[in-house]
């Protein structure tokens, strides 16, 4: 419990600084992948799986872990890679993910590195696929690859499902005014566009926290009043340049921006982001995804506006 503490702790004191902490790993040959540390609850030996009929492809089987089923899903095939699922061994990276737990069957896991998010950009256009990366850094001059592990999970998934709102909103209340959105998932941010869509809400969309706030900025000195349009900013916290946590901290600090209302949207979750969210200055915190739930805290800002 001890250490478990001492990694909360350590792990809270990076809010608001930029830095994150990748778990990295093999699937085939040298080329190192990485996943955020945030997400991983522990990693395994590959245990025996016990194997489903009619499972998604890149689903190798399921795992029993202290009376928990959960299922393991092969991440080189995931990504249109050779699939390591016919190959000995291996380990399992167990994950939480948009409120649900599974694990990764990867070759071999290497180490955890801390970056900086300054120093991750996004992937090439050119990478064969990089459609299942959120981003590249380096380490020792070699390309880390970061898995967009949210696009993995929609395609198995089908975290894309039909959208039935049961909010109900006064259209008076969404006339002329939008919400922020800022992610650099192309998944999250259907899923948050298609939610705006059914409140009748505009929206202008961010790849990253960097990009976000040079817009924010731009729109405080040379268009105020698209600031008092803007419902609130709906921020993932995982993004190149510059993280969700930093993107918080700059707004508070920032004298024309500090009142913006934040919420940090993330596929993160678990007991260190109370604190974190505290200590970047965050308006609230909401773990991807539920349509309902994210619809029903806009409607709620939406209501503390029209009532101030």
């Amino acid at each position: 419990m001890a250490g478990l503490l001492d990694g909360i702790d350590l792990r809270t004191k990076l809010a608001g600084q930029n830095r994150l902490e990748l778990l990295l790993f093999f699937l085939h040959g040298r080329q190192r992948f990485g996943i955020n540390v945030f997400k991983v609850q522990e990693v395994i030996t590959r245990p025996a799986l016990t194997h489903l009929p009619n499972a998604h492809p890149v689903v190798c089987g399921v795992a029993t872990m202290r009376g928990k089923t959960i299922p393991v899903i092969d991440l080189s095939s995931a990504i249109s890679m050779a699939p390591l699922s016919s190959e000995p061994g291996g380990h399992v990276v167990i994950t939480e993910y948009n409120r649900s737990v599974q694990g990764f069957l990867v070759r071999a896991v290497d180490r955890i590195i801390n970056v900086n998010w300054g120093q991750v950009h996004p992937p090439p256009d050119a990478m064969g696929h990089s459609n299942y990366l959120t981003a590249i850094t380096e380490l020792d001059d070699e390309m880390i690859e970061l898995i967009d592990v949210e696009m993995v999970l929609s395609e198995i998934g089908g975290m894309l499902e039909p959208v039935a709102l049961q909010t109900e909103l006064d259209s008076n209340l969404t006339a002329g005014r939008f919400v922020l959105v800022v992610d650099d998932s192309s998944v999250a941010r259907s899923q948050v566009t298609r939610t705006l869509n059914e409140l009748g809400l505009e929206h202008v969309v961010c790849k990253n926290g960097r990009e976000a706030y040079e817009l924010l900025c731009d729109w405080a000195d040379n268009q105020p009043a698209r600031l008092q349009d803007m419902v609130m900013v709906i921020s993932d916290i995982e993004m190149p340049e510059m993280d969700g946590y930093t993107l918080t901290s700059r707004i508070r600090q920032h004298e024309k921006l500090k009142t913006s209302y934040v919420l940090l949207h993330t596929s993160l979750s678990g007991v260190f982001n109370e604190s974190l969210v505290k200590k970047v200055g965050a308006n609230g915190f909401l773990s991807k995804f539920s349509f309902d739930e994210l619809a029903a805290l806009v409607v709620e800002r939406l209501s503390q506006q029209a009532c101030p």
